[in-house]
């Protein structure tokens, strides 16, 4: 808890220059973080903070946060001047010309962050996540400048007034800690939540800090004395090492409290990190630890062999020690405790003195500990509203994520409350597609499982299997579920494709049309001219999901051949009480009902009058009636006619079994006739087209309503074509 109570104000330039000296020995680079701080202290000239102290010390204290987490010299540099372009008389070309793009372009970075109003809203949460990508999508570094220039915020925060404080205090602990974590920063992590506690729940923090402060000088005690054990029996067997007392922080006990435990009972107040030279002398300590105290059960976590995603390494293990006391310890490599504490920062520098790496293994390292914020910006480029992308980023990127297993040991990361569909997913999409079951540790579970911490998953697969719309809600991650949603998406074109070639087929056949000589190269190309779309499946497209009728699109290149009747020449007599369909003031003319709508008694319909074919009658909200010249009129039914009409059903279903005979029953059940059925669309997912005749609007409505209430229906539409 030291950092709680740094003096911020007392720092000099020489202490950073210290810190920096420690792995920094290139001198043109530390003449640079000279110039840049000479460069910010003659532009804040005069200027103060809130709590008083010269405003010099707000930048100085930024870059000497950042030589404790080993960043770079541009970096450090930019840590001085990261308020210059904001706060001062200085423009871009002015800092570009002193101090080159690299390091201008970092502090226009932090400056476009300062500009955005944090908030825990929505509306500001949607701005700040995407002005995040953009920055890590460019240069990391911009991130860390702010979460240093953050910390030291906090660490003053008593010099503003009350209910702004606990404002800054929920954006740091709801925001800047988890990406401090998902960088690996621990040491800025853990203080920022620190810092967020005191301020958010004052009375919580200074309970739990009295309360460590009360039990010291025992823990102190008991902690040397087991430091002493476990210091001889590694130097017994040869193994160098060197131990540290490990100060839990107040946050996560609040945090552990806060589920319910007792203060008694949080074990690892009482813990020890262990640094060894190699990995495998991690394996022989905690062998030889394990050997003299034993173990409690299901606290041993290998994060060596198999990494945390922010490339965190340890052996974390529970032991019974010296008096019966539970210790936590901590196992792991020199290199290993500087990536845990300084995390992703700690890749930008690298020691000429110390370094086997060369720097091209150190940016292959970085690049995979930048996958996190890959999977941020993947996140962007799907396809989401506003509040799914802040959802996203927050519940599978930010919080904390649980950790499943191949088979084989592969590592799989999901977000808390994943299933084993979202596990199928994120192996690989075609596994998640044809995934037809699952077994958790050797147990078969339901897809909608709630994946836990360590467990073992098989999915078992089917080539011939496809998704359920019901996996929509049952998976926890968007990625997932957008990928489920483009799969469906892709089948409905193929089903609109495949309808609207069938259409076209139909018709040229009707017209003694030969197919191959209508579908030329040369009429493509002047049909897609003609309705905007690129190539033949667009035009099978847009006559499937009927946004151009087939007869508009064969008309393009076909002259149509029917000659006009002009309703001028048709005489008015009485009405036609003998017909379907009464046209006011016309009698004696031919009139059917079209073909595309197929109306029936009770549709609401208009007249068409073509040409040397009398009268087509289409329902009012006909596709194809936009297609049309304005020759409609008024019609209407006859109400002494009894027939049947044909009427054209699709019943999308959700599975591939054969449910034909089953739906033939069910709509002769209800007194309507079947004339056809066929299915259309791929095995695993039948849509069947239906010819039946009804008496009308009203006994297809209830047919309608009928067959929608079987498990597989999963939608019923009337064809228009």
């Amino acid at each position: 808890m030291s950092s709680l109570s740094k003096n911020t104000f007392d720092i000099k330039f020489e202490d950073i220059l210290e810190q920096v000296s420690k792995y920094i020995e290139d001198e043109e680079q530390i003449n640079v973080i000279k110039k840049a701080y000479e460069f910010a202290l003659n532009k804040h000239e005069g200027q103060y903070r809130k709590s008083g102290e010269a405003y010099i010390c707000h930048p100085m204290n930024v870059a000497l946060i950042l030589t404790t987490v080993c960043a770079d010299y541009e970096t450090i540099s930019a840590g001085f001047l990261h308020d210059v372009l904001e706060d001062c008389d200085c423009t871009t070309e002015e800092m570009e010309e002193a101090f080159g793009k690299n390091i201008t372009k970092l502090v226009q970075g932090v400056t476009k962050l300062s500009k955005i109003h944090f908030s825990t809203e929505n509306e500001y949460l949607i701005d700040y996540y995407k002005k995040i990508i953009v920055g890590m999508s460019e240069d990391v570094r911009v991130i860390i400048i702010k979460l240093c220039d953050r910390l030291h915020n906090m660490r003053t925060l008593w010099a503003i007034p009350e209910d702004r404080r606990k404002v800054k205090a929920h954006e740091a602990l709801d925001i800047l800690a988890p990406i401090a974590h998902h960088l690996g920063i621990h040491k800025i992590k853990s203080e920022l939540e620190d810092l967020s506690l005191r301020y958010l729940k004052p009375d919580v923090f200074y309970d739990i800090a009295e309360k460590l402060n009360k039990t010291k000088i025992e823990r102190d005690k008991t902690v040397y004395d087991m430091q002493k054990q476990v210091t001889d029996l590694l130097t017994e067997y040869h193994i160098p090492h060197e131990i540290k007392g490990r100060a839990k922080s107040i946050y996560s006990i609040y945090n552990k409290l806060d589920k319910g435990k007792k203060f008694s009972d949080i074990y690892d107040l009482l813990a020890l990190r262990i640094l060894v030279n190699t990995e495998q002398e991690c394996y022989l300590a905690l062998g030889l630890i394990h050997s003299k105290f034993r173990p409690l059960p299901k606290r041993f976590k290998d994060y060596v062999a198999m990494p945390k995603p922010n490339m965190y390494q340890s052996l974390h293990t529970t032991v019974f020690g010296i008096d019966g006391y539970l210790f936590e310890i901590q196992i792991r490599t020199y290199e290993m405790d500087e990536v845990a504490e300084n995390g992703i920062a700690s890749h930008w520098s690298y020691k000429e003195n110390g370094g086997s790496q060369s720097v091209a293994t150190i940016q292959n390292t970085t690049e995979q500990k930048l996958q996190f914020f890959k999977s941020i910006i993947d996140l962007s480029h799907d396809k989401m509203s506003s509040e799914e992308f802040v959802n996203s980023v927050r519940d599978e990127v930010l919080n904390n994520n649980i950790y499943c297993f191949t088979p084989k040991g592969d590592v799989i990361e999901l977000p808390r409350g994943a299933t084993p569909i979202d596990f199928a997913y994120k192996i690989h999409t075609k596994v998640g597609e044809t995934t037809v079951g699952a077994i958790v540790n050797n147990n078969i579970v339901p897809l909608n499982y709630e994946l836990k911490d360590n467990d073992i998953v098989k999915i078992n697969t089917n080539k011939s299997s496809t998704p359920s719309k019901e996996w929509i809600n049952m998976v926890k991650a968007t990625t997932t579920k957008n990928k489920i949603k483009s799969f469906f998406t892709k089948n409905e074109r193929e089903i609109y494709i495949e309808r609207g070639k069938y259409s076209l087929e139909k018709e040229l056949r009707k017209r003694k049309i030969i197919f191959s000589e209508f579908t030329n190269e040369v009429n493509i190309k002047k049909i897609c001219e003609n309705i905007k779309v690129e190539d033949l499946e667009d035009i099978y497209l847009n006559i499937g999901n009927g946004k151009v009728t087939v007869n508009g699109v064969i008309n393009i290149i076909e002259k149509p051949y029917e000659e006009v009747i002009a309703p001028k020449t048709v005489k008015v007599t009485s009405k036609n009480t003998e017909a379907d369909i009464i046209v006011e003031g016309i009698d004696k003319i031919k009139v059917s009902l079209a073909n595309c709508c197929n109306p029936v008694f009770g549709d609401s319909i208009v007249g068409y009058i073509t040409k040397t074919n009398g009268i087509k009658v289409h329902r009012l909200n006909c596709h194809n009636l936009d297609m049309l010249e304005d020759r409609t009129l008024d019609v209407k039914w006859n109400s002494n006619v009894n027939k049947r009409y044909m009427a054209t059903l699709l019943i999308h279903t959700t599975e591939s079994k054969n449910h034909m005979l089953d739906l033939i029953q069910a709509i002769t059940l209800m007194n309507v006739s079947v004339d056809g059925i066929k299915t259309m669309g791929k095995a695993e997912k039948l849509i069947y087209e239906v010819e039946c005749y009804v008496t009308g609007l009203e006994q297809l409505n209830k047919l309608i309503l009928s067959i929608n209430k079987k498990e597989y229906v999963e939608k019923i539409e009337r064809a228009m074509k």
